[in-house]
């Protein structure tokens, strides 16, 4: 028969109160982790954390979405509005007026405010703001016209 040096070792040299199991008859009851349980808890965080971070993005997402279109329908008027008649350079920040006489488009510095009753124009269409890209914003638009 063979002697081994193994069997003979103790099993846990460490610590009592930090053993894996119990040590003697006074050490705390080790109960084992219910396995299925700790699983399944840690699935329902995992889910709920997700959907949380699914939901943030899909709101993120609409925000983005609605700023492209926003942009694109500034970029579309903005392309009308460099199809009128300007006698000037316009300035950024500052605010034109777009009318409309014989058909054509014509961007000015006087608002319909100013010209009284004896507007030159056929129409008022809108009052605009020149952004720092060189597109335009809206600010106020006549109801009845169409850019």
């Amino acid at each position: 028969m063979s002697y081994d040096p193994e069997k003979d070792k103790p099993i846990y040299d460490g610590e009592a109160s930090f053993a894996p199991y119990p040590l003697s008859v006074s050490s705390p009851q080790i109960k084992p982790e219910d396995k299925r349980l700790v699983k399944g808890t840690a699935y329902e965080a995992m889910q709920y954390q997700a959907n949380q971070q699914i939901a943030l993005l899909r709101k993120q997402a609409e925000l983005i979405l609605q700023q492209v279109k926003a942009i694109e329908e500034r970029v579309q008027i903005s392309q009308k509005i460099y199809e009128a008649d300007m006698r000037f350079t316009p300035t950024a920040g500052e605010t034109y007026h777009l009318y409309r006489k014989n058909g054509k488009s014509v961007i000015t510095m006087v608002s319909p405010d100013e010209w009284g009753a004896t507007m030159p124009y056929d129409e008022y269409i809108a009052s605009m703001k020149l952004l720092a890209d060189k597109t335009w914003e809206i600010l106020n638009k006549n109801e009845n016209a169409e850019i």
